[in-house]
């Protein structure tokens, strides 16, 4: 099939973009690596009346360090890119974990970090690891920016805080805390495919390494967007990081923090049963990492 008739635009700053966006309103959709929207139009499940492709702004392509530590992407910056990036690998394990079973690499090639986190898919992984980072995203409009915290960003199904006429132009990942460790796991049919759960977890012991400062486990696939778990973190935390504490944190996320469907993939229990499975190896995982810094 071919798209519904459009007006297409390419402005060459991120200010030519904002002035577009305020025209057209919620007739306007932007076009970063487009490996979502133009299938999505080829088969007229989006029939935007304008596009406004971000693909002429060179100021939104870049991976840069912080003094603190963290590390800024500018929101079209390719997903191949932030993969090989040597500062990305140092200062973002996880990111570094996760970007290579985000779909194939010729997708990556074209892909753009800001524009999978914007597109928001319930089954993608970007989002989930940025929750579990505590990551921000800067949000332009033409008369402000914004900051937007990762687990604000995301707001159900497909949405999150942008409006319609905003850009998301970066996204700063912070460092990793003293005492951390992360895992990042998922579960799909095949290689690549969409997952079907997928986990990313992030925990910090506390100086003397006996106890669990903090647990961070986000889920993704169960829900309408990244599921974070919050009583299974509150199961963990002041307490020591056993296999027995784990099982437990592990047990209390499948059965009450996810609420995950049945669809032609696979049946809400036996998603359920993934969610267990992954958060007890992802929190295995994370705890040994932390141990080990």
């Amino acid at each position: 099939m071919k798209p519904a008739p459009f007006k297409y635009h390419a402005p060459a700053t991120v200010d030519e973009a904002l002035a577009l966006l305020a025209k057209y309103g919620y007739e306007g959709k932007v076009l970063a690596g487009g490996q979502s929207l133009i299938p999505m139009m080829n088969f007229r499940l989006a029939q935007p009346a304008v596009l406004v492709d971000l693909n002429n702004i060179s100021e939104l392509f870049f991976v840069q360090p912080n003094r603190d530590g963290s590390v800024r992407v500018g929101a079209m910056t390719r997903e191949a890119q932030v993969e090989h990036d040597p500062l990305i690998a140092q200062a973002a394990p996880m990111v570094h974990a996760a970007m290579p079973m985000i779909a194939y690499p010729q997708i990556r090639t074209r892909g753009t970090f800001g524009g999978c986190l914007a597109h928001a898919d319930p089954s993608a992984e970007l989002p989930a690891v940025s929750v579990a980072l505590n990551a921000r995203m800067r949000v332009r409009g033409q008369r402000a920016e914004r900051w937007v915290a990762a687990d604000q960003f995301f707001q159900g199904f497909f949405a999150t805080a942008l409006k319609p006429d905003e850009l998301l132009v970066e996204v700063t990942l912070p460092p990793m805390p003293r005492n951390s460790g992360w895992s990042f796991m998922e579960v799909a049919r095949r290689h690549h495919d969409f997952a079907l759960v997928g986990v990313a977890a992030v925990v910090i012991l506390s100086e003397a390494k006996d106890l669990c400062q903090e647990a961070r486990l986000v889920f993704f696939s169960v829900g309408e967007g990244p599921v974070q778990a919050h009583q299974a973190a509150q199961v963990l935390h002041g307490q020591a990081p056993t296999a027995e504490a784990i099982r437990d944190a592990a047990e209390v996320a499948a059965r009450d923090d996810v609420d995950p469907t049945t669809d032609i993939n696979a049946s809400a229990d036996y998603r359920r049963h993934l969610v267990g499975v992954l958060g007890r190896r992802a929190l295995t995982e994370a705890f040994d990492r932390a141990r080990q810094r």
